[in-house]
C-alpha cells in the first residue's frame, strides 16, 4: 500500500555536505556519510542525495562517494548528480542506489530520460525538476545547470514529458523556497500533481512538521522532502541532523490522512 514519504534531501559538494539558499553560497555544513549514519538510527523513509557540485562542474559522477553512501545507508537510497549517460546510470545502480536522479541532462535530452529506464527500470529513474516562479505574473519556468539557466518551459510541460517519456517518480525542486523553511508553495505542486499519474516529491520550503503534515493532508499520498528541516536546529540554525522517531511520524501521517477524509 502505498503511503505518504518523508525524505531527507542532502546536498554535497567536493564531497562535503552543504546546504543552500535559493540555490546559492553552498555552506558547508558536515559529512554527508555521519548523517547518512544518523538517518539510518532514525529509520527514515528513503534518502535522497543530490551532488551539487557534479552538476556545475559538468562532471561525471563520483563513484567511489556514491559506492561509500550506498554501503552506509540502509535505507532505499535516491542520488543525483552528473548522470548523463544510460551506463552511468547502471553503475550506480550497481553500487546498491536505488534510483537515479536526472535534472538537466534529462530536460536537454529527453531520449535520456527513455534510455534510462530501458536500462534500469522506470521505478528507479526519477526526474528533479527546479522550478522558479517568473517576477511579474504567476507563470512558473524550469531551470537548469543548478538554477543558472532558464528553459522558459512550465513544470507542467516538462512533468508531463518525463511521465511519457518513462520516468517512475518526478521531483519539483523550488529555487525560491529552497532553504527559506517558510512552507511549501503548494500552489505549484498543486499544478504539476493534477498532471501526473505517476508518484511526486517536493523539495523545498519545509520549516516545520507541520509544514510536511499540512502538504500530505492537501496532497494525500506525496513525498515530502526537505534539507534544512533535517540539518539545522532551532531558531539560529545549529547544525544537528534529526527526523521525528517512528512513533511521531507515523502520528502525523495519520493525522494528515485523516484530515483528508
Amino acid at each position: 500500500m502505498l503511503r505518504p514519504r518523508i525524505i531527507p534531501c542532502l546536498l554535497v559538494k567536493e564531497e562535503g555536505l552543504v546546504k543552500t539558499v535559493k540555490f546559492d553560497k553552498p555552506k558547508y555544513v558536515g559529512d554527508p556519510i555521519n548523517a547518512v549514519k544518523i538517518f539510518n538510527e532514525k529509520e527514515v523513509d528513503e534518502l535522497i542525495v543530490l551532488d551539487i557540485g557534479a552538476t556545475s562542474q559538468r562532471r561525471a559522477p563520483d563513484y567511489k562517494m556514491i559506492q561509500h553512501l550506498a554501503a552506509e545507508c540502509r535505507m532505499p537510497l535516491c542520488y543525483g548528480g552528473g548522470v548523463s549517460t544510460p551506463e552511468q546510470a547502471k553503475k550506480i545502480i550497481g553500487l546498491g542506489v536505488e534510483k537515479i536522479a536526472i535534472s538537466t541532462a534529462a530536460v536537454n535530452q529527453p531520449d535520456l530520460i527513455r534510455a534510462v529506464a530501458d536500462e534500469v527500470g522506470s521505478q528507479s529513474v526519477v526526474v528533479v525538476l527546479d522550478v522558479k516562479k517568473k517576477m511579474i505574473g504567476s507563470r512558473y519556468e524550469v531551470w537548469t545547470g543548478n538554477g543558472k539557466n532558464s528553459t522558459g518551459r512550465s513544470p507542467v510541460e516538462l512533468a508531463q514529458m518525463a511521465q511519457e517519456m518513462g520516468a517512475g517518480e518526478i521531483v519539483i525542486n523550488s529555487i525560491d523556497n529552497d532553504g527559506v523553511m517558510k512552507g511549501y508553495d503548494t500552489t505549484l505542486v498543486e499544478k504539476v500533481n493534477e498532471a501526473i499519474s505517476i508518484p511526486l516529491t517536493v523539495i523545498g520550503g519545509a520549516g516545520s512538521l507541520a509544514d510536511i503534515e499540512a502538504l500530505v493532508q492537501r496532497f494525500g499520498v506525496i513525498g515530502a522532502s526537505a534539507g534544512s528541516l533535517f540539518v539545522f536546529k532551532g531558531a539560529y540554525k545549529a547544525v544537528l541532523i534529526n527526523y521525528p522517531a517512528s512513533p511521531e511520524k507515523d502520528a502525523l501521517i495519520r493525522s494528515a490522512m485523516n484530515s483528508r477524509r
